[in-house]
């Protein structure tokens, strides 16, 4: 074995052996056993190597100060006296240990055992703690809290190597707390699934023993109180108990009542209790502390209820034999917490407190009998004193265990509506550990994966933890700050917790060996302020999300089961709301890049506008906003900004489809209004081609497209059912164009119109979806207003004034996507445009030919001559020799490119097609399209107009 310093220490007679006995050997030789070990029993080992223990250990720590005659042992006594009768002959050894693993009783199936055994396994008082013992039943069933089973040489001493065990924790069933622990040991040869079974129902008729004894000394508080009622003077008052109460009370009423006087009982004193009804009256609860003559302390509560007196004596005392029954209320109680206002008042002395008249059945349920409901005797109906009668009676511990049962049911209440409020993993972290403190811990630490974080499943959580959320009642601890990769050992509580995906009580930090070892730096400081641990899986659906650490401070009570219980239940609840948000985040990041895959990656270059852009998602998902920039013939720009109805993948989808099919629109030089008008059938198309439309359109969009030239600074607009744009002149005015408002698309059968607009040099055209000034909590009118207040600053560059719009008019939590596009126009210098009128005339033909030259020459392009000359003499003999009216030509030099128009009166498009040998013409648009790098055709109001540019860097 090697010590925890580092010193090889002996194996002993384990080494040598196959399955657990060569697992252990190797683990003591310092080597890797994660394989054929369960995890419980590798844990044990790890904690005992961590403590010092060596396995060839014989001596244990020996008390012989135990209770000899304490609850567990009176309760345990017959049960075992039974097990020793059904285990006779046999060599088994049934033991039962106190809740710190002192071994209090001893039986044996086989009465030679008793001294052929050591002392240590056959004499109480010796100490099988896991801390003294290493891996053994006693010891690993404290540890673990459960059912478990040592098999041979998974023990840790060497004295263990040929026995077995099983052990299970006994609860007292009022508080939850272990007790003790039943123990059954034998010969590992002797190996009996059945006994599982057994040790299950021993323990249980162990814990129904401990019920009895507690209902044994309610009973004797029951009876104390009766008989001071007996012998008090009874007839005076009116009796009334709960039940009759509740004949006239509302239950939220009655459930206020009976947690107060759960409290006023855990309080041991005497008190009065002003309760405020729904109905405006008061009840009164006095508690009345009292011992009865067996020794058993406890307190009476009584309610005393205003009412009118009688001068006749009301109250008949009736007596009766029949059992006393645990009254019902005196167990846990589990209403709401109250609704009106409550006040205490600690009585000073003794209270002058008249007892109710006595009836034994009915007084063990709250009920007394009475001499009529209304007061009435003998005629009168006069004044009557208050009513009193008894509430509920028990013992302090029971008292205190039935508001600890009613507050934490409420805090579970609270964190059903506390946590899981938002579709975020850090918040709804955050939320858990906001809940637990303080209520249930001072301070609590979360961490989860990485991959976690951002939505996906984590292959391995134990080496991808990262400190999520550090909470607490102060913030000077020395917990892992938030973002820090948190590393736990292989004995620390977190790691067990992981691997086992259970949760980890660790009432006593000082003693926990695994946890010490961790970082013992930190941990010495942290065991000044924290005692008690408890660490719990957040696991839902199957997948581990990662762990939340809960750790008690100011509370010297540690954690106990129920603790436990109730930090597991946070932890599944936010688990569930942290996979919901995890599961979320993971779709919405896939939606969120396919809508930004199909977005415009980056922005043509041209110098007709300087354009910014912005999309920003909305808070809750993706929608399916867009925008888009594209170059068009004649150094023209087409501007589009869209909007589909909805959100998610489909939308994501549908947008994606949208501005492939604009964009192809919009590259055949449509005009805005042809362009919407097409739009509009493939949206109408694509609703007809969708089986879960059934004939009623799903998919609704808005579109604007506008398109402005730079040669004559007219801009060109339609919209269809979309917000108008927003102009900023360069002086800085402001305003909003009155497009014609043509119908959402997908609607059909609708024409769509389009405007014309001047726009000067350096004007802003601001183009956005209506999630910018849409929201349910502002007015549209005082949002434009605020937009127009962003825009009035002409001396912005379109990226200034897309963030200023941002900032200044964007909602802070969006709930509708937002695309934004703001240019900033250009105008193309004159002398960059040069234009020619001339007649059908094919003998004009060379002096253009001619004049262009001289233009390029001017211009600087001699390079692009020889192609320019080439393509504009097909062009221009095209137009005179298939077209029809006057040609106009006109040559564009925008800095990058040449572009060579010729226009005509005719509607004839040309086609571009492949001449046969034998054919003496039909050259003349292929010779066009291989000169130039782009070439087509547009459509003007009168005619056409066929283009072909040129790039000078390869002309």
């Amino acid at each position: 074995m090697v010590r925890s310093g580092g010193v090889p220490m002996p194996t002993g007679r384990a080494t040598g052996g196959t399955g657990p006995a060569r697992s252990r050997e190797r683990f003591l030789q310092g080597e890797p056993v994660e394989a054929g070990v369960r995890t419980p029993i590798l844990n044990s080992w790890r904690r005992s190597r961590s403590l010092g223990l060596s396995p060839d250990q014989s001596d244990l720590p020996f008390r012989d100060d135990f209770d000899r005659d304490g609850r567990i042992v009176r309760a345990a006594v017959p049960v075992l006296d039974r097990l020793q009768a059904k285990f006779a002959g046999s060599a088994m050894n049934i033991s039962v240990a106190d809740a710190n693993g002192t071994v209090l009783l001893r039986r044996f199936g086989e009465a030679s055992l008793a001294r052929r055994l050591p002392a240590i396994q056959r004499v109480p008082g010796f100490v099988f703690s896991e801390r003294f013992a290493g891996t053994n039943g006693i010891g690993l069933a404290l540890a673990e809290r459960r059912l478990i089973r040592v098999h041979g040489a998974e023990h840790f001493a060497e004295r263990s190597q040929r026995s077995a065990c099983r052990a299970l924790p006994v609860r007292d069933p009022l508080s939850g707390r272990i007790e003790g622990v039943l123990c059954f040991g034998y010969p590992s040869s002797t190996e009996d699934r059945a006994l599982a079974i057994t040790i299950r129902k021993a323990a249980e008729a162990i814990e129904l023993r401990l019920l009895r004894q507690s209902s044994a000394r309610e009973r004797a508080l029951l009876r104390t109180y009766l008989d001071i009622g007996a012998e008090a003077a009874v007839g005076l008052h009116r009796s009334i108990g709960m039940d009759e109460l509740a004949f006239e009370l509302h239950s939220r009423d009655r459930a206020i009542l009976m947690e107060k006087a759960a409290e006023l009982i855990s309080r041991a004193q005497r008190a009065a209790v002003d309760v405020s009804l729904l109905d405006g009256r008061q009840v009164t609860l006095v508690s009345r502390p009292m011992t009865s003559g067996s020794g058993v302390e406890g307190v009476a509560i009584e309610a005393v209820l205003a009412g009118p007196a009688s001068r006749e004596p009301l109250a008949v005392p009736i007596r009766g034999d029949e059992p006393l029954r645990l009254p019902a209320e005196s167990a846990v109680v589990t209403v709401a917490p109250p609704s009106g206002p409550v006040s205490v008042a600690a009585a000073p002395g003794p209270l002058s407190v008249t007892p109710p008249s006595r009836h034994l059945s009915d007084a063990a349920s709250g009920r007394f009998a009475t001499a009529g409901r209304g007061g009435v005797a003998d005629g009168h109906r006069d004044s009557q004193p208050p009513a009193r009668g008894l509430v509920m009676v028990g013992e302090v511990g029971v008292g205190t265990y039935a508001l600890a049962a009613r507050r934490r049911l409420e805090l579970l209440s609270e964190a059903s509506a506390r946590i899981g409020t938002t579709l975020d993993v850090r918040r709804t972290a955050q939320e858990l550990a906001e809940t637990a403190v303080p209520r249930l811990a001072d301070f609590v630490t979360i961490d989860l994966p990485e991959a976690v974080l951002r939505g996906e499943e984590s292959a391995d959580p134990r080496s991808d933890l990262h400190r999520t959320v550090v909470h607490g009642i102060r913030d000077d601890l020395p917990f892992s700050p938030v973002g820090k990769l948190v590393d736990f050992g292989p004995t620390t509580p977190q790691l067990r917790c992981l691997t086992s995906g259970q949760a980890v009580l660790e009432p006593d930090l000082k003693v926990a060996a695994g946890w010490l070892s961790q970082d013992p730096e930190h941990t010495e400081r942290l065991l000044t302020e924290v005692h008690s641990l408890i660490v719990v899986p957040l696991v839902a659906r199957g997948v581990v999300l990662g762990i939340a650490s809960f750790y008690r401070a100011q509370d010297p009570a540690p954690f106990g089961d129920d603790d436990r219980s109730l930090a597991l239940e946070f932890a599944n609840r936010a688990a569930l709301s942290i996979d919901n948000a995890r599961r979320y985040t993971r779709e919405r990041t896939m939606v969120l890049t396919l809508q930004r895959s199909l977005l415009p990656h980056g922005l043509p270059d041209q110098d007709a506008v300087e354009v910014a852009h912005r999309y920003l998602p909305a808070e809750s998902d993706v929608g399916g906003d867009w925008y888009d920039v594209i170059p068009l013939s004649g150094t023209r720009i087409g501007l589009f900004v869209g909007d589909v109805v909805g959100h998610g993948m489909l939308s994501a989808a549908t947008m994606g489809q949208l501005r492939t099919a604009a964009r192809s629109f919009a590259e055949l030089d449509f005009p805005p209004d042809e362009v919407l008008t097409h739009l509009d059938n493939l949206v109408g198309r694509l609703d007809r081609e969708d089986p879960a439309a059934a004939g009623v359109g799903i998919i609704g969009a808005t579109c604007l497209y506008a398109i402005y030239d730079p040669t004559s600074q007219q801009c060109t607009m339609a919209r269809a059912g979309h917000p108008p744009p927003a102009l900023v002149q360069p002086d800085g005015t402001v305003s909003f164009p009155d497009l014609p408002a043509g119908p959402p698309l997908g609607l059909g059968g609708l024409p769509f119109e389009s405007a014309e607009i001047h726009l000067p040099e350096d004007s802003q055209l601001v183009l956005y979806t209506d999630g910018l000034i849409e929201d349910r909590c502002r007015d549209v009118d005082v949002v434009l207003d605020q937009l127009r207040g962003a825009l009035a600053h002409p001396e912005r560059t379109p990226e200034e004034t897309c963030q200023a719009v941002l900032d200044t008019v964007a909602p802070a939590h969006p709930c509708d996507d937002i695309a934004l596009l703001v240019a900033r126009t250009h105008v193309l210098d004159p002398h960059r445009i040069a234009t020619w009128d001339l007649p059908a005339d094919p003998a004009l033909v060379s002096g253009v030919r001619a004049a262009a030259l001289q233009q390029l020459a001017d211009w600087g392009l001699d390079e692009a001559a020889f192609a320019a000359e080439l393509m504009l003499s097909e062009l221009v003999t095209n137009a005179i020799r298939h077209g029809a009216g006057p040609v106009r030509v006109r040559l564009l030099h925008d800095g990058h490119t040449l572009i060579c128009e010729v226009a005509d009166t005719s509607d004839t498009a040309p086609h571009l097609r492949r001449a046969a040998t034998t054919d003496e013409g039909g050259r003349g648009l292929f010779l066009v399209a291989q000169l130039s790098q782009s070439w087509g055709t547009r459509y003007l109001p009168e005619g056409k107009v066929i283009w072909a540019e040129c790039g000078l860097d390869v002309a």
